[in-house]
């Protein structure tokens, strides 16, 4: 190309950096542990017996079925394992984040060469057993998976779903200063959204308190079978898009093997001398400044040291080689020749001895203990959490001496608590959020600690900008970013609360779902410690959209984790301040659970207090003694409500009601834990039937009023005895710029249609309750026809 480095050939390697650092013993033996580390990522795809053709290959030896992905190991191989050099000349404390799509092969390879994996299972020691076993188990029934799983030493972040990788690293080094997290990123994971967006947490990492995340883009060409974007730009489009980014690129280009590892010892030399030189000048003045951090740009063939061709078809450099680079060798013995040529070229009777274990020239390059990156104890972030220093949330409740008289701000005090738990925890405790502190309500916790900002300040920002380099409030607009942090955060053993917009939690929908799913399979390997839990808070609810209008009303993340296992997810809806209170000091307690609360930001009513409160969330559902009429009696009718303005509009139905027909039995239930309407079959917060008959009767008409859509809580209850008197009201996709009663009214869930509804249900009334029907129709439409006047007259 005219203007850099050819992209589609290789050779010698091609280096910003120059230099020789490395000896030619060193080289031959960095050489040797390159070739043991391919063998055995071949060997987990294909063999499950002669680990170490020890005999001629035959397809008896083969697998099954062929599974697992070699295009990346070779790169992810060769990086982790010149780091490890730095991290034993330097004592670095370092871990590795695996960013491409089913890396296991290559990062497997570096856990079981130095030790981690057989220290982790005892039954795959470093001799031919232990090797046959690790073989078979890989992508194999009850094994373990192709992606960096939680089975995996060293691993915090699985890939399975790419995008992530900077995102999870970043959150794991905030408020660890001495740690790197050396983050592979793929090319065609660096397509994505996600992570495209995610170049720019190093405008938030702060060289004095926090560590440092080196990214090395590996270039490889080709995803599944298409080139990559990043791998066709030019050279010099290349180094401006990273310095775009805020990044200083270093190029480590080629395929000659012994060129290419002085080139990259060369360059690694060359990061963490630069990365040690940022910290000191910061640390030693004690003034925070953001650098242009180091990055690699890492360009070697894919499949790099596989055959260059298979009969007529490109394969080394090529996207064939991408996942199992020789499909057939059961079925065709030239390539099962070839298969073996290739096994052999790794020299496998030559690198591991007698016994099966990898001779000692090859582990003289492994670090030792903890300073192993797949033994390091961040990535297992259990074993260093800390249990968060904890205010009583008692202490911040909103006084309640009549219930339903009280109008106050729920979300507003609750930040109050939420500031004091930053106060006490100023090193393992964050708040991430996409730019929504302030429209939250929360922005009592700038008083604890201010927005994370290490980019330029401007003069007006002293103005209520809430900016600082020390800051404990990591905001950026991009929810992937933010969730990917705190994930990163709490993995690695500290705490943390996502605060996002009701609608748009969305955008990180199938990010939860790969957090619940590393969860449940944490909650299988023994050795895994338990983390704190993901908390995500949602506001700006559905309900109460009266200028953001019909894009921002959609409850729908409730059913996405409400899909999820049981043994890892949990969905408060608190009906008032206290209850929230009560409900976000159990969740900031929790371990292994991704909790999600919701509560709306505005003023309301508040009902219990905080006693009450208290009993009230640690039962999840109960019947309101102080908002019945039943008491000691049967009930004529129940009213149900889960959600703060569920709730209000519940009551005032009852209150309508009661208005009317002053000698009806109503019963009020409130549901703060939504997992209690399940059966405990399916969940073991859900109420037994004995239960739920003494609460909901087994006969009775229940007008349920829900937060969300309702088919959610017929799909949750559908077991129930008695559930086909259940009549859920919920939202129903009617929305517009509306006042919150008349987006009630248009979705059925407003006080007038609830009481409606309930009286039409209660045949013993006859028509006695036809004028009353009247005239709480006569009042809907009253209700409706000023709130759309008094639209107009504002919009005029």
């Amino acid at each position: 190309m005219a203007d850099g480095i050819s992209i589609s050939s290789f050779g010698p390697a091609r280096s910003t950096i120059k230099g020789s650092p490395l000896s030619d013993s060193e080289v031959a033996q960095h050489n040797d542990f390159f070739k043991a580390s391919c063998y055995l990522a071949l060997g987990m795809i294909y063999l499950k017996e002669n680990p170490l053709l020890r005999q001629p290959l035959t397809t008896d030896h083969l697998k099954a079925r062929l599974l697992g992905h070699f295009g990346s190991a070779p790169g992810q191989i060769f990086t982790y394992m010149h780091f490890t050099r730095m991290i034993k000349k330097h004592d670095l404390d370092a871990f590795f984040v695996s960013g491409p799509g089913h890396g296991a092969p290559g990062v497997l390879s570096q856990s079981y060469l130095d030790g981690v994996y057989s220290e982790v299972y005892p039954d795959k020691p470093q001799d031919i057993e232990g090797l046959r076993n690790m073989f078979k188990k890989f992508s194999f029934p009850g094994g373990i998976g192709s992606h960096a799983t939680p089975e995996m030493p060293g691993s915090i972040h699985e890939g399975g779903e790419l995008g992530y990788s900077l995102s999870h690293a970043f959150g794991a080094v905030f408020d660890y200063p001495d740690l790197i997290a050396l983050t592979m990123v793929g090319d065609g994971e660096a397509e994505t959204g996600p992570l495209a967006t995610s170049w720019h947490s190093n405008k938030f990492l702060n060289p004095i308190t926090d560590g440092v995340v080196l990214p090395v883009l590996h270039l490889n060409g080709y995803k599944i079978n298409n080139p990559t974007i990043l791998s066709r730009i030019s050279h010099a489009e290349l180094v401006n898009l990273f310095l775009g980014y805020g990044w200083q690129p270093y190029f480590v280009e080629g395929d000659e093997m012994d060129s290419m590892h002085q080139a990259m010892a060369a360059t690694l030399e060359h990061c963490v001398s630069e990365i040690k030189s940022f910290q000191k000048r910061a640390r030693e003045s004690k003034q925070a400044f953001r650098p242009k951090w180091p990055m690699i740009i890492l360009r070697s063939p894919k499949g790099w040291s596989g055959p260059r061709k298979l009969d007529d078809n490109y394969l080394e450099g090529f996207w064939r080689i991408h996942q199992v680079p020789i499909t057939d060798p059961a079925t065709n013995s030239a390539h099962l020749q070839v298969l073996e040529d290739w096994m052999r070229s790794y020299e496998p009777d030559r690198l591991f001895d007698k016994k099966g274990a990898p001779i000692p020239s090859i582990t003289a390059l492994c670090a030792s203990g903890n300073r192993r990156m797949s033994a390091n104890p961040v990535a297992n972030g259990g074993l260093l959490k800390k249990p968060l220093r904890m205010p009583d949330f008692k202490e911040y409740g909103i006084a309640v001496n009549h219930p339903g008289a009280v109008y106050d701000a729920s979300m507003q005090n609750m930040a109050k608590f939420l500031r004091d738990i930053m106060a006490l925890n100023p090193t393992n405790f964050r708040l991430f959020g996409p730019d929504e502190t302030e429209s939250n309500m929360l922005a009592n916790v700038y008083e604890a600690g201010k927005k994370v900002w290490m980019a330029e300040f401007l003069e007006e920002d002293a103005n209520g900008g809430n900016l600082a380099m020390a800051g404990r409030v990591m905001e950026m607009l991009s929810e992937h970013t933010c969730e990917g942090w705190l994930e990163g955060y709490i993995l690695s053993g500290r705490h943390g609360l996502l605060n996002c917009y009701e609608a748009f939690i969305h955008v990180i929908d199938s990010m939860v779902n790969q957090h619940c799913k590393w969860l449940e399979k944490c909650n299988e390997v023994d050795w895994r410690a338990k983390v704190a839990s993901l908390n995500i808070l949602l506001t700006a609810v559905v309900w109460r959209q009266d200028h953001n209008g019909f894009t921002h009303q959609d409850p729908g993340f409730l059913e996405v984790v409400a899909n999820k296992s049981p043994e890892v997810v949990r969905i408060y809806l608190p009906p008032d301040g206290n209850c929230l209170l009560s409900v976000m000091d159990h969740c900031f307690r929790s371990t292994n659970y991704v909790n999600v609360i919701v509560s709306d930001k505005k003023e309301h009513l508040q009902y219990l207090d905080m006693d009450s409160a208290i009993k009230h969330c640690t039962k999840g559902i109960g019947i309101w003694p102080q908002f019945s009429s039943d008491s000691g009696e049967e009930p004529d009718l129940v009213m149900a409500s889960c959600g703060d303005i569920s709730t209000q509009e519940s009551i005032a139905a009852i209150d309508l009601l009661l208005t009317f027909f002053p000698d009806l039995k109503i019963r009020c239930v409130n549901c703060v834990d939504l997992f209690k309407l399940i059966h405990p079959i399916d969940h073991r917060h859900g109420l037994s039937d004995r239960e739920w008959i003494s609460i909901f009767t087994d006969d009775k008409p229940i007008i349920f009023n829900f937060h969300g859509y309702p088919w959610l809580v017929h799909r949750l209850t559908y077991k129930r005895p008695g559930s086909i008197n259940l009549h859920v009201r919920g939202y129903r996709e009617q929305g517009n710029v509306d006042t919150p009663l008349l987006l009630a009214i248009q979705n059925r869930t407003d006080r007038f249609s609830l009481a409606i509804d309930a009286l039409d249900r209660m045949p013993h009334l006859h028509n006695r309750s036809a004028a009353a029907k009247q005239m709480l129709a006569d009042e809907q439409i009253a209700a409706r026809l000023e709130a759309i006047e008094t639209v107009q007259r504002f919009e005029f």
